[in-house]
Order: C-alpha cells, then structure tokens, then sequence
C-alpha cells in the first residue's frame, strides 16, 4: 500500500429501514430521521441520514477494507447532500499518507444528488500481536 492508491468502492442502497434503525441506533430521534410527514414539514422530500450513520458507514467501509485488526483513530467528515431512501451512495477511498503502520484516507460518499460525505480517516493497521501491515497487505502475517 502506498499514498494514492485507491479503495474500491462500497455501494450502499438507502433504505428507509437504513436510515431509521441508524438514528434509533444512534439514539437520534429527530423526527427528521423518522417521520416522513413531519420531514416534509420542515422542507425535506423525505426522512434522511444522520450524521452518526454515515461515520458508521464510513468507518464500516474502512474497517472492512483494511482487516478486523485495523482500529480507527480519527474520522473528520462533512456532510452534504442529504441520503434520502430509495438512493445508493457510493464510498469511495484514496490513500493520502502512510506513516509506519497508519495511513489516512480521504473518503467520498456520493449518492443521486451529490456528495453525501467528504472528510479523512485515520487508520491505524494490524495490531501489536502480529505483522502490522499484513491485513493490510492482504496476508495473515
């Protein structure tokens, strides 16, 4: 793994059940996350993603790419255009650095209206036990 090699992308269908078990799971219960009237009555076409769901996912995707010893140590993200249900977002990931055995990770997530998601991750890979990039690497040690 080197800087600007790329992850390949993660698509994600948002679904009404997405977006409302995220905010419960979140404890977010703005009505916005759940109640598709009262989401029209504030200026939205629908419920949408919180922010809690998309760092998960974000972090999902990170996490899956880089082996169940990567631990993640820093996610900075914005937001964007809403994650209505019914859309797709796909996350994609460029290395940007890699210092040792951390790398940070410029992450997208665009979806039917624009960019849902920008920001970085910080990525720490293997774990004190064994070979710090093997994971990473795409081998066991």
């Amino acid at each position: 793994m080197k800087a600007g090699d790329r992850i390949p992308p993660l698509e994600i269908p948002i679904t009404r059940t997405l977006i409302v078990a995220g905010a419960i799971a979140s404890r977010d219960y703005q009505d916005v996350h759940h109640d598709p009237e009262l989401a029209r009555e504030k200026g939205s076409p629908d419920v949408f993603m919180n922010i809690l769901t998309t760092n998960g996912l974000v972090g999902r995707y990170l996490t899956d790419h880089f082996g169940p010893r990567a631990v993640l140590t820093k996610v900075a993200i914005r937001l964007g255009a809403p994650n209505y249900p019914g859309d797709t977002m796909v996350l994609t990931g460029t290395v940007e650095s890699l210092e040792g055995a951390t790398a940070t990770v410029r992450i997208v997530g665009t979806n039917g209206v624009g960019h849902h998601v920008t920001g970085t991750a910080t990525v720490t890979l293997g774990s004190p036990l064994g070979n710090p990039l093997g994971s990473a690497l795409g081998s066991d040690e």
